[in-house]
């Protein structure tokens, strides 16, 4: 049995000879090598008994206390006995410090959990444990491999774009004139499993969607049964082609009522310049009760419906107002439909009333937004009948960013997608709690 000291240690394979303190008050830690197998050739396999010097060598432990721990490894060298082997001699090595290592590999998990899992900056990470940038980055690198993997079969697949940095502007193919980037990443999220993010492609076109489904395996694509988006021509267009031909596009309806929000929002600001030829002030009973006009009406008291309703109709004489929030209602109802679980009946009847109002308003912000629903209605009829959501998606939106805020930016994209995926993946998360329980 290993005596005390080697064992609070707990580096299995080397043994504690003696520990010295230094004027800094770091800890000198000697050990040696005790494992039997270390004197094996790591090619052949053979043991061997002829040494052929020592060496000395200090690897890179985790901390322990706030004092600083120094490993000094007095290692021996071999000569290769197997006339066969190829190797002429090597060096011992444990499982927890390979050959050319300078760091434990507990020190490279504990370094690969910190910047993964924690979402901490390498840079960070690298000077609290006392390691360069490379070294934090290789290990979080070989952390990361051990999570992320091909994305399998999913069934329910959701698409969403994301800000990747700044706008900025550039020269032309020509050098001619500035040309303005806005630069995106669309990501693809498993909203059946638990799979997380599956992965991550620049730009938010049809191009970009098609190019990583095509990367994919027909397995993959041919088990896909319903794609979430926002209300995105170009990824509609990608979703609606010959790669996913058993899919059904189905449009996030968190969306859609944001649309009818800003229908009601832009009819309030042009009734308020008509009348006043300036922006709302707050004297102005549509300016005081804009929150309430964007407000769930079932989330309002009847008390403060009442006075958002009273005020309107004493100072809006064109009732254009109400109009377009009735109409954003009506548009909730309909939706609300996937949650109540209307029978067909009942959502043609919902969409019946909403369109006629928005038809006999003859109010241009909601003839726009009639529009859009008739253009985008097989996909919300989808949604109604499935109730699917990008919600997730979403979710892992403000990882991202989160991500990005946290590295102060990516200049290697490559860098960026395995840090972003490793964070958003479901099975690492999960697998992280049950190990800090």
């Amino acid at each position: 049995m290993a005596e005390p000291t080697s064992l609070l240690l707990g580096l299995e394979g080397l043994e504690v000879t003696a520990v010295t303190r230094g004027t800094d008050r770091s800890r000198v830690v000697d050990v040696v090598t005790a494992d039997r197998r270390a004197a094996h050739c790591p090619q052949c396999k053979v043991a061997s008994s002829s040494v052929k010097g020592h060496a000395v060598t200090r690897p890179r432990d985790i901390r322990y206390g706030d004092d600083p721990i120094m490993l000094r490894w007095t290692k021996t060298r071999y000569y290769c006995v197997n006339p066969a082997c190829e190797r002429r001699s090597f060096t011992e090595s444990i499982p927890q410090i390979p050959p050319r290592r300078r760091t434990t590999t507990r020190l490279r998990t504990q370094i690969g959990r910190d910047v993964g899992e924690a979402a901490r900056s390498v840079s960070e990470v690298a000077a609290s444990v006392g390691v360069s940038w490379p070294t934090a980055h290789a290990a979080f690198i070989e952390h990361a491999s051990k999570v992320l993997s091909t994305p399998k079969p999913v069934r329910v697949l959701g698409i969403d774009e994301t800000r990747r940095g700044k706008p900025r502007w550039t020269r032309d193919v020509d050098g001619r004139r500035w040309v303005r980037v806005d630069p995106w990443d669309t990501g693809f999220v498993d909203l059946s499993g638990d799979q997380g993010l599956l992965g991550q492609v620049e730009g938010r076109t049809s191009k970009a969607v098609t190019d990583w489904l095509t990367t994919q395996s027909k397995q993959f694509r041919t088990e896909i049964t319903h794609v979430v988006i926002d209300p995105s021509a170009a990824y509609a267009a990608a979703v609606t082609t010959e790669l996913l031909a058993n899919a059904t596009l189905v449009v996030d309806h968190f969306h859609l009522i944001k649309l009818a929000n800003d229908a009601v929002t832009g009819v309030r600001r042009r009734v308020t310049f008509d009348a006043h030829g300036r922006r709302g002030r707050k004297q102005d009973p549509e300016w005081a009760n804009r929150r309430r006009l964007l407000t769930a009406r079932e989330r309002l008291s009847d008390r403060s419906f009442a006075k958002m309703w009273n005020a309107l109709i004493d100072n809006d004489p064109t009732s254009e107002i109400l109009t377009a929030y009735i109409a954003k209602e009506e548009l909730r109802a309909l939706l609300a439909c996937a949650r109540e679980d209307a029978d067909d009946s009942e959502v043609r009847r919902r969409l019946y009333r909403f369109y006629t109002w928005c038809a006999e308003a003859n109010i241009p912000e909601l003839t726009r937004l009639a529009a859009t629903i008739e253009t985008w209605w097989p996909a919300i009829l989808a949604f109604v009948h499935t109730g699917l959501t990008n919600a997730r998606t979403e979710g892992y939106n403000r990882l991202v960013k989160q991500v990005k805020r946290v590295a102060c930016g990516f200049r290697n994209t490559e860098n960026s997608r395995r840090r972003i995926r490793f964070h958003c993946t479901r099975a690492q998360r999960a697998n992280n709690q049950q190990f800090h329980c």
